[in-house]
């Protein structure tokens, strides 16, 4: 429907051939109709570099698969190593406002480039699997893995970001759902909408889509028989993971369904244990 809010929410990754490099997806803060994030996915092909310098920003670089080197001027460091985002835990390069860097792709990578508006001088530093945090929340069919990369307590100006696999504050926060599933045709459904009953949209996405959340509850269910993530990106007036569930569904939570055996559904390597 032209005009629509789902239109004005969801974003389609560009298809590019696997041994092809290019930007797969890139939002604005213009283009999301918000102050907070802008959120682009990155392919370098196997020795190809990148360059960018973070002005008035702090960024987060996320690898969704593949290995590089990364500079910021206090020497390259090494960062990645999995295949792609079910197969291993996320390594990530947090850099602060007036950075630049160099990405050189030792492997085929697929990088996400995570910014918001920030003018704080922190340490940049690289993010190993062992400095995240697992949580397995809900139980049944509703059982998910959920990793935190830039959690609230992280020497971070504004950004917070997490991983989630298989399947949703009391701050007011936009976010980002960057979406992968472990078979090319594979779906989820992810309904959207707010507590006054005003707006009710259900989207079906696909791997490499992204919906922009501005405000209400967002749940997201997978189709049976596939496996969905999404890397969850925010920002906003202060650094909180606080959920907040509709009350209709909150008993869900005294269900006391067992876990799901498959989740977790991804693990750290043996050397880089999930702390």
């Amino acid at each position: 429907m032209p005009g629509s809010y789902i239109e004005e929410v969801l974003n389609h990754s560009a298809r590019i051939a696997p041994d092809k490099s290019g930007v797969l997806i890139s939002i604005t803060r213009e283009q999301a109709g918000w102050e907070t994030i802008n959120f682009g996915v990155r392919r370098l092909t196997a020795g190809q570099y990148w360059q960018s310098h973070i002005r008035g920003e702090e960024a987060a670089l996320v690898f969704l698969e593949g290995t590089a080197s990364v500079d910021w001027g206090e020497g390259p460091r090494i960062v990645g190593g999995r295949k792609d985002v079910f197969t291993g835990y996320p390594h990530a390069v947090y850099l602060s406002s007036d950075t630049a860097f160099e990405v050189s792709a030792i492997t085929a990578c697929e990088i996400v480039d995570a910014r918001t508006l920030s003018s704080a001088r922190l340490t940049p530093r690289v993010i190993t699997p062992a400095d995240c945090r697992e949580e397995i929340r809900g139980g049944g069919n509703c059982t998910r893995q959920i990793v935190d990369v830039i959690r609230p307590e992280f020497p971070a100006d504004k950004l917070l970001i997490c991983e989630v696999h298989n399947p949703p504050l009391e701050v007011d926060l936009d976010e980002i759902y960057y979406y992968r599933f472990n078979q090319p045709d594979g779906y989820a459904f992810q309904r959207l909408y707010d507590a006054a009953g005003t707006r009710d949209d259900t989207i079906t996405v696909v791997d490499g889509d992204l919906v922009l959340i501005k405000d209400g509850y967002h749940p997201v269910v997978a189709a049976h028989g596939y496996d969905v993530y999404y890397l969850n990106v925010l920002a906003g007036s202060a650094r909180s993971m606080t959920a907040s569930d509709d009350p209709r569904y909150a008993h869900l939570r005294h269900t006391h369904l067992a876990r799901d055996a498959r989740v977790p559904l991804v693990q750290a390597a043996p050397s880089e244990q999930i702390v």
